[in-house]
């Protein structure tokens, strides 16, 4: 991905607008703590994601997954948070005290940790994704610190979708250790799912995506797939019985 600073000059011929125009980690947001909302990529791969978790031991409405949601995780420091791209909990309510949407995840008021969080690779957050940036004198931890030592959540995954590169880390005596992935994919059996890269069009986007698989290794099919799978079939038993399926109202 092309990155520079902003404003970028100009040349004879000017460059192509794909080097030249600022990206939102070019450009300053609003608040001056942000770098700028996420890309639409930060939008449509937690979405399948959630789409493809389905976990055979627990029901829709005791999985909760969230996107970009502030993840609360010290009741002596209420304020402080970290927004995972994507995390999943398991055995609380789909909806908070069983009737609203949440605006947000308190682990304290919870109960339950996350399970997975996934973080999506962008280059104003790589750093603290990956573990390389440290604690500043009395500020939060940071979020590797987080996930690993105050959660405790059992499997943190990272994605570059610039280099489609997969990595996972699971808890090992309490410090995360990476895992290897000969075929870019890892199995938790813990929840007897595995989280896997796909190739194929989510949204219109034909790219590798991160996607949940099951046991057979095959691909968790979101409730959009399920009936036009079951459409299909319907309309193959059709034709077994003579019938053209166009022509059934």
């Amino acid at each position: 991905m092309f990155s520079a600073k902003y404003p970028v000059e100009q040349t004879d011929p000017p460059r192509p607008p794909s080097e030249t125009l600022p990206t939102m980690y070019d450009l300053p947001s609003e608040d001056p703590e942000e770098p700028g909302l996420p890309d639409e990529f930060h939008d449509l791969q937690p979405q399948l994601l959630s789409a493809t978790f389905r976990l055979q031991d627990y029901l829709s409405d005791r999985i909760f997954t969230g996107t970009d949601l502030n993840l609360y995780y010290d009741v002596r420091h209420p304020l402080w948070h970290k927004r995972p791209d994507w995390f999943g909990v398991l055995g609380v309510p789909r909806l908070y005290q069983q009737r609203d949407l949440r605006l947000s995840y308190v682990v304290w008021q919870e109960g339950v940790n996350p399970f997975v969080v996934v973080e999506l690779l962008s280059p104003g957050t790589e750093d603290e994704d990956l573990g390389r940036t440290n604690r500043q004198p009395d500020g939060p931890p940071t979020k590797w610190e987080v996930y690993e030592q105050i959660l405790r959540v059992p499997y943190y995954v990272v994605f570059d979708r610039y280099t489609d590169r997969l990595r996972a880390f699971g808890l090992t005596n309490a410090h995360y250790q990476e895992i290897d992935l000969p075929d870019q994919r890892i199995w938790m059996a813990e929840i007897k799912l595995g989280l896997g890269l796909w190739q194929g069009t989510h949204q219109g986007i034909d790219r590798l995506w991160l996607r949940w698989f099951d046991a057979a290794g095959e691909w968790v099919l979101t409730d959009a797939e399920r009936a036009e799978l079951r459409a299909e079939r319907l309309a193959q038993r059709l034709r077994e019985l003579g019938v053209d399926p166009d022509e059934v109202e």
